[in-house]
């Protein structure tokens, strides 16, 4: 579902919503190509994101969780 917000806006509601995020979630659902800076500038803004690398043996990607809204 295509939601009209910013793109730092609808990885929040993902996030709020699903509790993770990757990046081929932001690419389908929201058009975000550059989710690593959104969720860096997030955290700066004192959002509490934890980063995880996953992996099904050839792709690796990361995949970041919401652990509390931010501070």
């Amino acid at each position: 579902m295509k939601r009209k917000e910013t793109k730092k806006e609808n990885v929040i509601w993902h996030l709020r919503t699903h509790k993770s995020i990757t990046s081929w979630q932001a690419i389908q659902n929201y058009g975000v190509t550059r989710l690593a800076a959104i969720i860096f500038n997030l955290k700066a803004e004192g959002w509490d994101i934890y980063t995880t690398k996953e992996s099904d043996g050839d792709a690796h990607w990361a995949k970041y969780i919401l652990l509390k809204d931010r501070k």
